[in-house]
């Protein structure tokens, strides 16, 4: 792709994760949003690199300042628990669209163990994350089951389904993203 599509194409998908953040679906418990289907095709469409770099210009607007996370912005919001889930999403991002560009077959299957493999990351940099700073950072401590509960179980069915979604999507997406050229 040239430069200037990479970063038409980088800046969509940062303005669509920030979107996202506010595109809440109301369930019991846990809040919903659309962040994770994003930074997923993200990954998928426009590969490991500019996939993450997509989600870190999220971040980093973010970190400046404009309210355009979830719960708000700021450099502040590194403290937040779940600021690890926004970690995860860059780093589920590149692994999701390095695992895309590995093979040419680009069905649906592969597509979701590649999303699913991403999610993986959102999750394990979420919850180490929201444990440390409960445990090192307020001092509280947070109980396993808990963590488990509110961080993974509660949250993972409406994530596995928007890995299929992603890939579906992905699926279609691809060859029009990808049009005209010569490297992912």
């Amino acid at each position: 792709m040239n430069r200037t599509k990479n970063l038409v194409l980088v800046s969509l998908f940062a303005a669509l994760i920030a979107v996202g953040a506010f595109i809440r679906i109301p369930v019991p418990v846990v809040p919903f949003t659309l962040q994770f289907l994003f930074t997923t095709l993200a990954g998928t469409l426009l590969g490991a690199r500019l996939g993450a770099l997509s989600v870190l210009s999220y971040l980093a607007l973010g970190l400046f300042g404009l309210p355009i996370f979830a719960g708000g912005g700021g450099p502040a919001y590194i403290l937040q628990p779940t600021f690890g889930y926004l970690i995860g999403f860059a780093v589920g991002a590149f692994v999701t669209g390095a695992l895309t560009s590995l093979s040419p077959d680009r069905s649906v299957k592969r597509l979701f163990v590649a999303n699913l493999a991403g999610l993986l990351m959102v999750y394990a940099f979420g919850l180490l994350y929201c444990w440390c700073i409960y445990t090192v950072y307020i001092g509280t401590g947070i109980g396993l089951w808990v963590l488990f509960l509110h961080g993974f179980l509660l949250t993972f069915p409406s994530d596995l389904a928007l890995c299929a979604v992603a890939a579906i999507l992905g699926k279609r997406l691809i060859p029009l993203v990808t049009k005209g050229a010569t490297a992912r």
